[in-house]
């Protein structure tokens, strides 16, 4: 049974015995509810589409598993490179931090994938199949029949399409679109692995977008309990203004704007009263603030009891927006991205080893001292290449078998191992000396070296 009201003290959503209320919010319109939309238009669209964007001949955004490489717009990283992301995950990190000290909950209404797929496509093939809020109440309450049935197997028949959808285009990030495509053309047991994955991650999709949804924000998310550390009174969140709106009653008996009408509370897809001040289930989704701004223009009052703003300013102070934690958060969002910056231009296009081969440190018959090593050579570009091996020695008469300035051609992302054979005449060797192996791009310029040890008998 549902509360009689919304309190502040309480999670909205449970009723007092325990029980799960489930919210039926309103539609409403205005312009945040546009922007809104827009908005998910275009972020449902980057992530429909970065699969299928090239650049330098790779998806934008692919996790290469099958190859080990990450391609991430135009910059190409091995598994072994992937330790830059640690910049990249801190500066996007306190980038939110940023975002949130200034603008509150902003990510979680706007942008976070939970609500965007929730309100803007579940949502609305709910409300297209079941009816606004009204009727959706109804037809909860009602006994079950031909009609009730029908439209629960269509609603829940769709919301299982797009979960498998939502989840197909999610493996697409790892496993490359033609491969993809064609496991979809053949047996489940070819790639059962792929099969069970994408099952596994369209069922949780469905549970989640079709029964658990925003017990998901207020349970599971950590960012609504950071909140409460990351903004304070100076930053815009979404707020009542009780001086103006207060004391709330019907039309004409009143003092205050607030009519009372609870256009906001209908209208939150949490279940809310803004009323009550900010509060764990906000996510500044602005639905109360055209819902508000509505009623307002209906009664020829102004616009903005409900609104953006500072808790400062709510109570009538002045907004501080300059303030040492914003500081903080710039600086360590900057130094992070540009590590990862700096990082990325650090790492060499090419993997190269040189290491000994197994077996004895060094071979020596009547005439020559012989080294044996194995190179590793791996084209971390994603298109071909062509190396040169160069090996240099202030030793005179080394040998390399093979012949110097040798020319290795490697496909994208080949990688080979060649042996290294290095002699020099017995007579000649006085005692363990340095060798350098260079590794040469086409145009000239040394990519990777190694220094390696040349060993031989000892000599007194």
């Amino acid at each position: 049974m549902r509360p009689k009201a919304p309190t502040i003290d309480s999670v909205t959503t449970i009723n007092k015995d325990g029980s799960r209320y489930f919210v039926q919010a309103a539609d409403v319109r205005g312009r945040f509810t546009m922007l809104r939309r827009v908005s998910a238009v275009l972020l449902i669209a980057v992530y429909v589409l970065l699969p299928f964007i090239q650049i330098n001949g790779e998806p934008a955004v692919f996790l290469d598993v099958m190859h080990q490489k990450l391609h991430l717009f135009g910059i190409t990283l091995m598994f072994q490179d992937l330790w830059v992301l640690f910049f990249l995950i801190t500066g996007v990190g306190f980038s939110l931090f940023l975002v949130t000290a200034i603008l509150g909950r902003i990510w979680c209404g706007w942008a976070c994938p939970e609500t965007v797929f929730l309100d803007h496509v579940f949502k609305r093939v709910e409300r297209l199949i079941d009816g606004d809020a009204m009727e959706r109440r109804s037809l909860q309450s009602a006994p079950l029949s031909p009609g009730k049935l029908f439209r629960r197997a269509l609603k829940h028949g769709i919301y299982i399409l797009l979960s498998a959808l939502i989840a197909h285009i999610f493996v697409s990030y790892f496993v490359s679109l033609p491969v993809l495509y064609s496991m979809t053309h053949r047996s489940p047991l070819e790639n059962w692995g792929v099969f069970l994955f994408v099952t596994a991650l369209t069922g949780i999709l469905y549970f989640n977008f079709a029964w658990f949804r925003e017990q998901f924000c207020i349970v599971l998310c950590p960012y609504g309990r950071l909140q409460s550390a990351l903004i304070d009174d100076n930053s815009i969140v979404i707020g009542y203004d009780e001086r103006r709106g207060e004391p709330r009653g019907k039309a004409g008996t009143t003092t205050g704007d607030c009519v009372d009408c609870r256009r906001c509370v209908q209208v939150c897809p949490t279940g809310i009263d803004i009323r009550q001040g900010l509060q764990l289930e906000c996510i500044s989704c602005a639905a109360c603030v055209d819902a508000c701004d509505e009623v307002m223009v209906r009664m020829g009052r102004k616009p903005g009891l409900v609104r953006h703003d500072s808790m400062n300013a709510l109570a009538g102070k002045a907004t501080r927006f300059l303030r040492p934690r914003l500081f903080l958060y710039l600086f360590l969002m900057v130094v992070g991205a540009g590590v990862f910056a700096i990082s990325t231009r650090q790492i060499k296009p090419v993997i190269f080893s040189a290491l000994r081969m197994q077996g004895a440190p060094y071979f020596r018959d009547e005439t020559t001292v012989r080294n044996n090593f194995l190179l590793r050579i791996a084209n971390k570009r994603s298109i071909p290449y062509t190396y040169t091996v160069n090996v240099e020695s202030a030793m005179k008469g080394l040998e390399v078998a093979g012949g110097n300035n040798k020319a290795i051609h490697l496909e994208g992302g080949e990688e080979i191992q060649e042996p290294l054979i290095l002699s020099l005449p017995d007579a000649d060797f006085k005692g363990q000396f340095e060798v350098q192996v260079l590794v040469k791009g086409e145009d000239g310029t040394v990519e990777a070296s190694r220094t390696i040890p040349f060993l031989g008998p000892f000599r007194e």
